[in-house]
């Protein structure tokens, strides 16, 4: 064993000794516990509590829609992050579903379907050019 590696061992073993006599504190992490399992009709509550389609709600959970479907029909169940995202959302569920009615009241023209942007791209002028044939091609096909 190399000197280096046995003296780190060696001070670790003193500093075991020295916590086991109260003299030094290790820093310790407590961990939460496992979520509870949810099944099919606790996935259906939470998601009409908050008042969301199953494509919204699979959309806030970063899901498919399938698979939030599988869950409410007891085909699946919700298993890690998944799992404990439901527990923080059963929780609370404004830290989650930003924008739905668990939020807080809607006004009644506001969706709860999130918003997709969409990217706007230039046209190149091929593309033009092969709009401007499609139209001219279709007039004269229909006048004739």
């Amino acid at each position: 064993m190399k000197s280096e590696l046995f003296a780190e061992l060696i001070e670790s073993a003193h500093e075991a000794l020295a916590h086991s006599k109260g003299k030094q504190e290790l820093r310790t992490t407590v961990l939460p516990g496992a979520p509870k399992v949810m099944g099919a009709d606790d996935v259906r509550a939470l998601r009409e509590r908050v008042n969301a389609s199953q494509s919204v709600f699979a959309h806030f959970l970063n899901v498919s829609t399938k698979l939030v479907q599988a869950w409410e029909a007891n085909r699946r169940r919700p298993e890690g992050a998944a799992l404990r995202l439901l527990e923080i959302a059963s929780e609370n569920p404004g830290v989650v579903f930003r924008g739905t009615s668990a939020q807080g009241k809607r006004r009644s023209g506001d969706s709860v379907t999130p918003s997709r942007k969409r990217e706007i791209r230039p046209v190149s002028a091929a593309r033009k050019a092969a709009v401007k044939r499609v139209s001219v091609s279709e007039r004269v096909s229909v006048s004739s």
